[in-house]
């Protein structure tokens, strides 16, 4: 039956090849379009290395510190202190696992000695970091505990940076000169995509090798630092947010009664979907009211192009007005007449769809730049996009999920108004 329909389909496209042509054009840009939107989305909470364990992070990047000194609504907003990512998170015993980071990149130059030298986003982290993501290293291996724990001037950098300065990346245990300092490589990885916001740098060494913790306010409480947490589950968030809340209380009291401060988290930690809409300490984003800006484009992508296509669905049903009342009245239904209309015209739809989304694929590919700059990034290189990011089967199960819903807009009345004309008009090659 499948069989019968496709080949139906491709005889109406060749029949009308004009309205065809821009039926199949019309689906396709609508796909196109929205798949688009999609994949904005996409790279902001899919996973790919090295953030593949993305639905199970939760992110505390920024919090807010008032103190009973200040006016009332007064906060000092930003990354926290070492110190207070020790206390407040590191000590958690859910999670799988807790690393603590620089919050953002620095760029830093790199050279080799008596040469000149180069940029490289550099980003300082514990050992646990790798941990919690799962780069793909080509050489050596990260940083170990030890290494952390005595602050030796180890890195890990990326392939792209080893060429630079080496001209290879077969160069674990040679050193370089990061802002003067020298560094020993520990391991090579693959080059990272910005899109990787928490895990992304070109170089990454132990925060103990540096003054970074040292960079304080408040206290001592807020600082340079950020944290991400791998639980174990999805099912356990709830559970970890109620530790999290627990040691924050414990901790308010402590620094309370010594300093005056008191820490806001105003619901952290987010997961990824939430982190990637955040982008202030001192405000909350509105998850809800995100999924339904989103949902309103869908809607308007779907409907427009759909109110064009149904005048076009009613256009060749038009030629066919005989066919249907000869089957009519060879015994058909019209639920089997609908049926038979909606999906043929679905076979005409995936069709367009499959166009739509290679369009939607190579225009992400191309305009990178265009369609995945960071605001607030800290660095000056532009997105890398590969297959890892953009192919997933979501991406695929979208694109069928879209195709279907805009086949039903466009087809479904046409169909329902081609079988409720009578057999004995429909004979006479009438639509009324």
């Amino acid at each position: 039956m499948i069989k019968q329909y496709f080949k139906q389909a491709i005889a109406q496209l060749h029949q009308q090849p004009v309205i065809s042509i821009i039926t199949v054009l019309g689906t396709a840009l609508a796909i196109f379009l929205i798949m688009l939107v999609v994949m904005i989305q996409q790279v902001k909470v899919a996973p790919f290395s090295p953030e593949s364990n993305r639905n199970r992070f939760l992110h505390v990047r920024y919090m807010s510190i008032t103190s009973k000194d200040w006016r009332e609504g007064d906060s000092s907003n930003g990354p926290m202190s070492v110190r207070t990512a020790k206390e407040c998170f590191k000590s958690l015993t859910l999670p799988e696992v807790v690393t603590t980071y620089l919050a953002f990149t620095r760029t830093t130059p790199v050279s080799l000695p008596g040469q000149s030298a180069t940029g490289a986003d550099i980003r300082e982290t514990d050992d646990n970091f790798w941990r919690v993501f799962d780069f793909a290293f080509i050489q050596g291996k990260p940083y170990s505990k030890a290494d952390f724990d005595a602050g030796l001037s180890v890195a890990v950098i990326t392939e792209g940076v080893a060429r630079t300065l080496f001209g290879t990346t077969d160069v674990v245990g040679k050193t370089f000169l990061l802002n003067h300092a020298s560094y020993k490589v520990s391991g090579v990885v693959h080059d990272v995509s910005t899109l990787a916001d928490s895990a992304y740098g070109q170089v990454w060494i132990p925060f103990t090798s540096t003054d970074s913790p040292k960079d304080t306010w408040c206290g001592g409480n807020m600082g340079m630092f950020s944290v991400t947490i791998l639980a174990r589950s999805r099912d356990d968030f709830d559970k970890i947010r109620g530790e999290v809340e627990r040691r924050r209380d414990a901790y308010n009291k402590t620094i309370s009664e010594s300093t005056g401060f008191h820490f806001i988290y105003r619901n952290r930690p987010y997961d990824q979907e939430k982190q990637a809409i955040a982008f202030a300490a001192n405000w909350e984003p509105d998850l809800k009211a995100d999924r339904m800006h989103r949902a309103i484009i869908f809607i308007i992508l779907l409907l427009v192009p759909a109110i064009n296509l149904s005048s076009m669905t009613q256009s060749r049903l038009r030629q066919r007005v005989a066919e249907i009342g000869v089957r009519r009245a060879f015994g058909s239904t019209r639920l089997e007449m609908v049926g038979q209309i909606i999906m043929e015209n679905l076979v005409i739809t995936l069709l367009a769809g499959i166009v739509g989304l290679i369009f939607s694929l190579i225009f992400a590919y191309a305009g990178n730049v265009l369609l995945f700059s960071q605001p607030y990034s800290n660095t000056f290189n532009p997105p890398t996009i590969d297959a890892s990011i953009l192919l997933h089967a979501s991406t695929f199960l979208y694109a069928l999920f879209f195709c279907f819903v805009l086949n039903l807009l466009s087809s479904g009345i046409p169909a329902w108004r081609a079988s409720r004309t009578s057999i004995v008009n429909a004979l006479g090659g009438k639509t009324y």
